[in-house]
Formats: structure tokens, sequence, C-alpha cells
């Protein structure tokens, strides 16, 4: 375990770690064998995608920069996207690269780096880069709040606490497994989404903990537009939802319910606020419109008489109500939340083992766990001395209208102008919306500068590009507050060509820069790994538990860290003492009307849950609904170039799944490359005919690389797959401006022109190295 060449040929197992799971890697007959760790019961097959990777013609052999950028110098070019490239020393990137931080005052510098970047909690792309900006050049414009999240990190606070509180620390795992009686999962838990988690993952526990609920007779109720959004050990009901209609069906539960007199009153009279304007609502007093079950159902297309029965189901029982990320990345994605936890208040079961309200339980490996109960390492990020921010899925926006005003959370905000965007970690042409809109938004930018291992469409973009090594290439440090194992992550393989960790390239500018010593605090990259080591080792000593040294720790290569006991967190006590322990909300109570929204004004999201209709809605030209889902051969558009994430595709194209009567009414057959087309741009797929998609809902998941057919178009076709050409970049609502990626109308045909090439993973065109 000593060797740490990476040398390929090296037949020894060693560990490592990614969002998708602890493993162990050799190399054997020229190639990378991958191991899941020997104690996960579920291993994820996303782990395959890396051997095939770490050597394909897409990594990025060494700095380029964008010929029009080098010829012209900084400034707006509709040629970004579809230029050449030429290649340059790396003296002479890092040069140009500095050169642009002097020029560029810090309030017009944006430090994008949003996405999922690496396991290791020093090589994390995000810290590295935020680290950088803020130490080495005083900070930078940021973003607040997640494509994944969006709406749900804004609305949870005013109605119940943090978002980290409520998925983390509240049902766990072991609670459903052993009380559950009733889970009605809106949106599902889809197993393919827990299958990830931040910082790694040793023991992939859903799928057992669902089937050991059943064995017990916990009835799992699934609600959404696809039936395999639950695992079959969960023996779900299955009922069949329009998408973006859950709201209405949450409020003819809770309208149900209240008729029936089956509500718990004292729960809402002791731990809830706002319950009279809530029932005032649900029946009508409001607007004239009581949310029955016979109006829910023309909405959601669920029947009446199932709508009521399910409602009567529910009094009496240990219900766990669960909202999925997917429900709130959409048109008034605060909704769904907010209305989920007003249903299980009215049954009175938050706080209790195995009832209540979760959030997002199933969407990521990291809800439903127990804490460790000692610190993991992170890299510290310095201080930003710019207080600048947007929401995160606003960034098309901001750079196509820089000074205007637009409405955030109760305040008016202002748009700032950015000169330089600084991306290092992610890939905003896989997680923003309507990719055409996008493209014109980075082209007004003045400079674009990418740290990148591969040549994803934002590299393409980029005007530096600065070619950086594979988790695989390098040492680090892979833990997580909800496992249970700290990994050593060794190096499984030397870097690609001329590529550099992003700690040794913020080096090198922070010294250009004169900020050496700011950045680094005089260490190398591995007595950073030491440092942040030490601060686990002193926290499990100081708990009373045996720490070895770092030297013994990164050769034995993995240590257990004590969980914490399972002990419901905030809502339990809560619960337990309302008074004593009151929620974090104005009222320290539940608030199913919240007169701080309310004093907010918006109409697309008042003071309490509500109905409002999408405007995305089928129609001619668009009349089915597309959901964009969460992948299940990779994590978003990483590695999508990997042997697993290649193995689901069908000639080259993602696949987009269809009903068989949606697909028959269009001439469309099994295997058949289709075209999806809206207003705002076209894609190609290969169709799969499939019952678990409910008709008049057509699913493409999110991932494949945006390929253009022909860049130079404004609208071109996408000849791989990638459905945010298609979806509308609009806020969730003023409240939140979160992601609504999730859902959108489109048509559907067979492609019957010749078929494109896949061009995503070749290299652009790059021209002769520049003189220096």
């Amino acid at each position: 375990m000593e060797r740490m060449t990476g040398a390929e040929g090296d037949t020894e197992f060693r560990p490592h770690s990614a969002h998708w799971g602890v493993f162990s890697a050799a190399w054997q007959g020229g190639r990378l064998v991958v191991r899941p760790h020997p104690e996960d019961p579920d291993p994820n097959r996303i782990l395959q995608n890396f051997p095939e990777a770490l050597r394909h013609e897409a990594r990025i052999a060494q700095p380029m920069v964008r010929r029009g950028w080098l010829e012209n110098g900084p400034g707006a070019d509709p040629r970004r996207g579809r230029d050449e490239f030429v290649p340059v020393s790396w003296d002479r990137a890092l040069d140009l690269v500095a050169a642009e931080l002097r020029r560029v005052p810090m309030q017009r510098i944006f430090g994008g780096s949003y996405g999922w970047s690496s396991a290791g909690r020093f090589h994390h792309a995000q810290s590295q880069v935020h680290r950088f900006l803020n130490t080495a050049v005083g900070g930078y414009v940021r973003s607040v709040n997640s494509y994944s999240a969006g709406a749900s990190n804004v609305i949870l606070p005013h109605v119940l606490g943090p978002m980290e509180e409520i998925s983390r620390r509240n049902v766990s795992w072991e609670q459903v497994a052993a009380q559950s009686e009733i889970v009605l999962a809106f949106g599902g838990m889809a197993l393919k989404n827990s299958m990830v988690a931040g910082g790694g993952i040793s023991r992939h526990i859903e799928r057992g903990s669902m089937a050991a609920a059943a064995a017990r007779g916990c009835a799992f109720v699934l609600i959404g537009p696809l039936r395999d959004d639950m695992p079959e050990e969960a023996k779900a009901e299955w009922l069949p939802l329009t998408p973006n209609t859950d709201t209405a069906l949450m409020l003819a539960l809770m309208h149900t319910l209240a008729a029936a007199g089956l509500h718990d009153r004292a729960f809402l009279d002791r731990y809830a606020t706002g319950w009279p304007e809530l029932e005032a609502y649900l029946f009508g007093r409001e607007d004239g419109q009581p949310k029955d079950a016979a109006w829910a159902a023309g909405i959601t297309g669920i029947p009446a008489e199932r709508i009521t029965a399910l409602a009567h189901r529910l009094p009496g029982k240990r219900v766990l109500v669960t909202v999925a990320h997917a429900l709130q990345r959409a048109e008034h994605g605060e909704q769904p939340v907010w209305a989920g936890i007003a249903l299980a208040a009215m049954l009175g079961q938050i706080g209790l083992p195995g009832g209540g309200y979760t959030y997002a339980l199933g969407a990521l490996g990291h809800t439903g766990r127990r804490m460790n109960l000692v610190s993991t390492a992170a890299l510290p990020q310095g201080r930003n001395r710019v207080g600048a921010y947007i929401p995160v899925a606003r960034i098309a926006d901001m750079l196509l209208h820089p000074g205007e005003g637009y409405d955030y959370n109760g305040q008016r905000l202002t748009y700032p102008e950015i000169g330089l965007v600084y991306w290092a970690g992610g890939n905003p042409f896989h997680h923003h919306q309507d990719l055409n809109r996008l493209r014109q938004a980075f082209r007004r930018i003045e400079t674009l500068v990418v740290h990148e291992l591969a040549w994803t469409a934002t590299a393409r973009h980029a005007d530096i590009v600065l070619p950086v090594t594979m988790t695989l290439e390098r040492e680090d440090i892979g833990s997580s507050q909800t496992d249970p194992v700290m990994v050593a992550m060794k190096q499984l393989a030397a870097p690609f060509a001329a590529a550099r960790d992003d700690y040794a390239i913020f080096t090198d500018l922070a010294r250009r820069l004169g900020r050496e010593q700011e950045f680094t605090e005089g260490r190398s990259a591995r007595d950073w790994l030491r440092h942040l080591y030490d601060r686990t080792a002193q926290d499990l000593r100081d708990k009373g538990f045996a720490a070895p040294e770092f030297e013994e720790f990164w050769q034995q290569g993995l240590l257990p860290l004590p969980e914490g006991p399972d002990t419901g967190g905030m809502l339990r006590a809560f619960r337990e003492d309302p008074e004593g322990a009151p929620l974090p909300t104005p009222s320290g109570r539940i608030e199913l009307h919240s007169a701080t929204i309310a004093g907010f004004g918006y109409d697309d999201c008042p003071g309490h849950p509500a109905w409002l209709a999408p405007s995305d809605v089928p129609g001619p030209g668009a009349p089915l609904r597309l959901v964009a889902n969460q992948p299940a051969t990779r994590l978003h558009s990483q590695l999508d170039f990997g042997g697993h994430s290649q193995e689901r595709k069908h000639r080259g194209r993602e696949v987009m799944r269809i009903h068989p009567t949606d697909a028959a009414a269009r001439g469309i057959r099994q295997g058949d490359i289709v075209r999806l087309f809206n207003a705002r741009g076209a894609c190609l797929a290969a169709a799969e005919l499939s019952e678990a998609v409910m008709p008049d809902v057509v699913n493409l998941p999110t991932g494949a690389w945006y390929d253009p057919e022909d860049p130079a178009e404004d609208r071109p076709l996408c000849v791989h797959g990638n459905p945010n050409v298609l979806t509308r970049d609009v806020g969730t609502s003023r409240l939140a401006q979160g992601c609504t990626g999730q859902l959108t109308t489109v048509e559907v045909e067979r492609f019957t022109g010749n078929l494109p090439p896949i061009r995503a993973y070749a290299p652009p065109e790059a021209l002769p190295a520049a003189a220096e």
C-alpha cells in the first residue's frame, strides 16, 4: 500500500472514493480494474465509467487558448463555442490568466464552479477556486443555492427549518424499515439518485431498507409519472400523476381529511400556526373553489374516488410524507414542498420516528443516514470581500441583463456586470436550461477561464482552457458527515498528458499575483491532506476514540468513523418540547401560513401553500410533457464518455422513453431515432417504448453532452440528446428563483434524415502551437 507511483501496470489494489461509492482499483493487463467496497450491499455501477474514461480521447492534453481571444483580446465574441483553439505552454497560459485577474476588478469576476466535482475533501474544485479567488484576488461574485434544490433551499427555512436539518437529521432509513406504516412518496425514491452522495458512500442501504419495510407490511405509494421511480423491492402502489400537479393532490387529500374531521386539530393548535388561513383556502372561502377530490381529479388525472380512498387510509397510521427534489425543479416548485409539510402536519405525525415529513429522502445517498459523531475535513475558503451574489440558476439572466433588477426572497437585487467568468468543477451546459440562450449569454462576456479534464461544451466555450487531473490521478481524503468510513484516496494513475491538479495551477497563479503564501499557507498538497486529517483525528481523540497518526491512516487506507445516535434531530426535539426547542421559524412553529412570505406580495408564491397552474402546458406544437430527470448511468454529465454510460445509449444517442400508445400515434418503433422539439430547440434521441412512463409523457434524462450539429446556427440540433436545449430558463417564483428544468412540453417525431455523427467527445480543431 506504500507505492504511490500511480504506475499503469501496478497490480496492487488501492482504495479510492467517488460520489457513487468507495472502491479500490488496480491495473491488470493494461486496464484499470475497479472493485466496489466489499461491505457495500448494493454497489453502484457508475464506478465502471472510470476505466474507459481515464485515457479517453475527450481528455484535454495541454493548455489551449481560443483563437479569436488570442488574436483580438478580451471581449464579446459570437465565435465563442465554435472557434478553433491554439496550444500554448503552461507558462503562457498562466501568464494570460494572471493578467486577466489583474485587469478585471473582483466585483466583475464571477466564480461559477457549480456542480459535483470530487469526493476528495482537498482536491474539490469548487473549494479550490473559491479559496483562490478569495485569498489571491480578494473576492468574487458568487452564487447561492443549487439547481437540485433551489426552491426548497429558500422555502423550507420560512416554514419548517433549514434543508440540512429536514433532509439529513430527521427521518432515517432505519426508522422507515422499522416503524413507517405508509410512505407517500411524491416524486418517488429512485435508487439511481440515492446511489450518489457527496464525499463518497461505502454502503448503499436504500434498497435493503425499503425491502425490509415492505416485508414488515409498510405500504409505499409512488406518486408520479414514472413507475420505476421506486425499486421493485418496495412493492409500491403506483398513482400515475400528471407532472407538476402534486400540490393539487396534496390539497385534495387535506380537504378530504378536514371535511371528514380526520385531521389532528390538537397537533395543529400546539405545533403549527396559520391553520385558519389554510383551512379557508382549502374550503374555497378565498376563491369560491373548494380544493376537494373532484377538483383535483381534473388536474392530476387521478380519479376522485382514489384520492378520497387514499386520504381515508392515512389517519391512525404512522405516515411519512416524502417530497423528491424533482417536484420543486418546476414552475412554482415551492408549493409542493410547503403543501407536503401541511399534509404531514394535519396528520399530526411530524417528529415521530418513521413518520411526519422529510424532504428528498432517497434523492441523495446522504439523506436518511446517521450523522457521524466527529467532523470531517473541509478546505477553508477564506473571506469573500465582494457582497454581490445571484441565485445559481440565474446565470444567463445575469450575463444578458447586467444592471437590471429582480426579486429574490423578499429582496430587490440587481444583476452585476461581469467581465470574467472563472469556472472550475461543474458544467453549466449540463445544469442550465435553454442552452441556446446560455450560448448567447456566454458570448457576451470578455473572458471565460475553465479548468477541465475533458472537452465538455463548457470547455469548448472557454477562452482559456487549463487541463486538470481526474480524481484517479491524485491523492486525496474522502469523507462525508453521513458515511462511517474515511478513505485515503490513493493515486491510481499518472496525470494524463500535461494535466495538473487545481491546487498546483492556483499556486502558480497566486505566485504570479504575489499572494502565494496567502493561498497555500506554506503547505504542499500532502501537507494539506495531513492538516485536514489531523482535525478529524483530534476530534476523535477529544471524544474518547482512538485515532492513528496520518502516516498509519494513509498506510491502512480506511478509517472507521463512529456514527451518532438516531435522535430525529430538530423536529423530534420540537415535538417533545415545542416551547423549549422551538423551530427556527418566525413563530417558532410550523408555518402553514407565513406572514413573512405574504408580506413579500408575490403573486407566484402567496402566504400559504396553493395551487398555481403552470403556464408551460401541452398545446399545439408541443402536446407531450417531457420529464428531464437525472440519469442512472452517470452523475449528471460526469464521465458521459465512460463505459457504463455508453452501454445505455442506443446508436450513440441518449434514450428517450415513450408510452406505446403515444409512440404508435406517431409511427415510432422501438429503437427508432426520434427528434424532440419545441420553440426553444431540438435534439435527437433513441426511442424506447415503455409502459413505465404514463401516457402523454416522455422521459429523456439529462447529462448527454451537448453536441450541436452546426454550432454556427442560433438553434442548432443537438444530435446527442441533451434535453436542456428544450427546457425553459425561468425561475420557480420570485421567492426562490430556482431551476425549472425538470419539466417542459415537446413534440416527438421519427427522424428520417441522414443521421449526423456524434462529435461530443472529439477534441475541437486545434491550430499549430502559438509562438512564445
